[in-house]
């Protein structure tokens, strides 16, 4: 991994600041600066014995993200000027040179966007309406809001100070069921423990229900569901829960992460998850990843929330994403009778911390009777 994003760099060492017209006792100098941001997932294995927590302040993630963000679109930009060339050159048939003033310039918005992507990946998200109808939704049900959190991935780079104001934007929400689908962390409950306290405050009038995601997996997983259940969460690890309203029931099924199997623990089972629901009763589905929707409409889901993907963070990349998603990446699907909705998610991999075109989310889900 550590030499595969040493690529960028060495692209942008060899193809945009080596031509320029600059001193040798500079290049050296910025060349290896480039190569030390190229190196951030080794620093954070370095740092915390994981690639996923990288325990450095704040202040350091974050410019790190910017550097290692502005290197990658650096060298996108530059492939792209060297196509521009080539074809230039074989329509001219003859040699040119890349001006400097176009490489500083490439160079240039290559570092606003970066620092743009981090502003966006640091923010702290609206709140998004969703309107979801649902077949067979008893009329007690009709109007009934839930709202969904995923990826926050609390660490370092998303602090006790920014989950505070997730869960105060949450509660402000009005939600009669608030559910986390997944990616609460990055870290062991140790690093972690005073970082996610926070949400021990989220509230609604019938509960706080969330799954684990791939990264609660990275680290101890039992140990993160004894936390998670700990601080409040009704944890739906292959299991169910009821809601009940004058008579009239809304089943909130939820399921295991597909990587849970890679460390020895129980995958995702949905006819599990569903053993024993009352017959005729709308399922709510959360499930961190939505490559098994398919799965889940044949069980006759009425609604499936997912995360996972963060939208594919940067507008372009979304395509690349859902190859590895079954065709599914952000927003809503309609997958046969099933709706699955995908969030962007509320936080992001403090890895990989840009968002450009795709938005974070807290979304809130209105859901009506289908007509």
């Amino acid at each position: 991994m550590n030499l595969f994003f040493a690529v960028p760099a060495l692209i942008v060492v060899s193809r945009w600041l080596w031509p320029l017209p600059l001193p040798l006792w500079l290049k050296m100098p910025v060349g290896l600066l480039m190569l030390v941001a190229s190196q951030f997932h080794l620093w954070s294995r370095l740092s915390s014995g994981s690639v996923f927590a990288p325990e450095f302040p704040q202040p350091v993630v974050i410019l790190f993200n910017w550097a290692f963000g502005a290197l990658l679109l650096l060298a996108v930009f530059q492939l792209v000027v060297d196509l521009g060339a080539l074809l230039t050159m074989a329509v001219r048939r003859e040699m040119i040179r890349e001006p400097a003033a176009l490489r500083y310039a490439i160079a240039g918005l290559a570092a606003l966007l970066a620092g743009i992507g981090v502003a966006n990946a640091l923010r702290v998200p609206p709140v998004k309406d969703v309107t979801v109808a649902i077949r067979d939704l008893p009329p007690s049900f009709d109007g009934y809001r839930i709202v969904q959190l995923t990826d926050l991935h609390i660490s370092r780079l998303f602090t006790p100070e920014w989950a505070q104001a997730v869960v105060d934007r949450t509660n402000a929400a009005g939600a009669d069921l608030i559910v986390v689908t997944g990616d609460f962390i990055d870290g062991s409950v140790e690093m972690r423990r005073n970082d996610v306290a926070p949400l021990q405050h989220l509230r609604a009038p019938d509960g706080v229900y969330a799954i684990p995601g791939n990264h609660e997996y990275f680290f101890d997983y039992g140990a993160w569901m004894r936390h998670l259940s700990g601080m409040g969460f009704h944890m739906l690890t292959n299991a169910h829960a009821v809601i009940e309203r004058g008579g009239d029931r809304l089943v909130v099924a939820g399921v295991t992460d597909l990587s849970a199997p890679s460390v020895g623990e129980a995958g995702p089972d949905l006819p599990l998850a569903l053993r024993g629901a009352p017959a005729g009763a709308p399922i709510i589905l959360l499930d961190h990843q939505p490559r098994k929707a398919g799965d889940a409409a044949a069980r006759g889901v009425a609604l499936q929330l997912s995360g996972h993907t963060h939208g594919g963070m940067i507008r372009g990349l979304d395509g690349l994403v859902a190859r590895g998603n079954a065709g599914f990446v952000s927003g809503r699907y309609a997958v046969g009778s099933m709706t699955l909705y995908v969030s962007n998610g509320t936080g992001l991999w403090p890895g990989f911390a840009l968002r450009l075109g795709v938005p974070s989310e807290i979304t809130r889900f209105t859901l009506r009777p289908m007509e």
